[in-house]
């Protein structure tokens, strides 16, 4: 599954505007950057896709500053899905629309639309449909590992759990990214060594294949590299530059940050779509403020990494930092900018013109 478009209206600080996410030919762009200072948005537009996506939409929060399109109307938004994996066989995209809101002209056709995101609201609760979110809010706490029934928790993809985007309490990664490294290195671990496992069981060292590569593709731009699980007491292990053995909890600030968004997206595909390589399953990644906490070379250099660590993902990023917008293609870059009253979307050589 990846993202065409998206139209949001009434959204503050947005009256009416609509977000390609495809390139010249119409395919999916598999990497966006969305360029613009604070204040204009960009934390809105994550918040609309995951909003506004196959197996969850819900109704868009109404702004206490006053609605930019009239009183009486609701604000709403709707994304344009190409479907891919989850449903090759379909010939055009799904369109997904926020509760209430009428996108289509003709009754009958928006009658149609509405009984088919219905439909794919079912569906997504068997399997496929990933999207995962990082907020800007992002951090991560100093507690030990905490091992659960993967089959109720790791091992599980739900498609409709909500993304916070400006809860802080809820945006603290620590417990997560450990148990996502860990299930793949014991899963793997396992596997390898049991002769009597079930033939239907998933192949988990697939899993920590994928893992190790995904995150040692990114962790490596601050010179680190992931080893594994610490035998002793099961905490992701890594090496710095100088060669010293660190735990997860002892990596600079930046490191975490990207192991985070290597191993949480790789958790999540593979439990969207088990037995099945995560480095070339479909999924939507946005992350929030990308260039947070990461220094002006690591910056420079991580939309490559992110394409390279998760082929098939397609990575949607915002940012004010001008290093991570010039690294990409200018193709690749959406900026957002106040224009009179309103924001106005710029793209192409426009979006690196200030």
């Amino acid at each position: 599954m990846h993202l065409l478009g998206l139209r949001i209206a009434g959204l503050m600080p947005f009256r009416d505007i609509v977000l390609p996410f495809v390139d010249d030919g119409g395919e999916p762009r598999m990497l966006t950057v969305l360029y613009g200072a604070s204040g204009v948005g960009k934390t809105t537009v994550i918040h609309a896709i995951g909003s506004t996506r196959p197996g969850y939409a819900v109704a868009q929060p109404k702004s206490a500053a006053g609605h930019p399109r009239g009183s009486d109307e609701l604000p709403w938004a709707n994304a344009d899905w190409r479907l891919g994996d989850d449903d090759p066989e379909r010939p055009h995209a799904l369109r997904i629309a926020s509760p209430g809101a009428a996108v289509l002209a003709e009754p009958e056709s928006e009658l149609l639309r509405r009984r088919e995101q219905a439909l794919f609201d079912k569906l997504a609760k068997d399997r496929g449909f990933v999207f995962l979110a990082f907020a800007s809010t992002r951090w991560f706490s100093r507690q030990p590992l905490m091992l659960t029934s993967p089959a109720r928790g790791l091992a599980r993809y739900d498609v409709r759990a909500p993304h916070s985007l400006d809860d802080a309490t809820r945006s603290d990664l620590s417990r997560e990214t450990k148990q996502a490294l860990a299930y793949a290195e014991i899963g793997a671990a396992l596997q390898r060594t049991s002769s009597g496992a079930r033939v239907a069981t998933p192949k988990l060292e697939i899993l920590g294949a994928a893992m190790r590569t995904a995150v040692n593709t990114l962790v490596s731009l601050t010179g680190h590299v992931y080893h594994g699980l610490d035998p002793l007491s099961f905490e992701p292990l890594f090496s710095s530059p100088t060669g010293q053995r660190l735990a997860f909890d002892a990596l600079p600030n930046q490191a975490r940050h990207l192991v985070a968004f290597a191993a949480l997206p790789t958790r999540a595909l593979w439990a969207a779509y088990p037995g099945c390589d995560p480095r070339v399953s479909e999924g939507v990644v946005c992350i929030d403020d990308v260039d947070l906490h990461q220094d002006r070379s690591t910056q420079g250099r991580l939309l490559p990494a992110l394409r390279a660590a998760l082929p098939g993902v397609q990575w949607i990023l915002t940012t004010s930092s001008s290093e991570v917008a010039g690294s990409a293609d200018t193709r690749d870059v959406l900026a957002l900018r106040w224009d009179d009253d309103e924001v106005a979307l710029y793209a192409g050589v426009e979006a690196r013109v200030h």
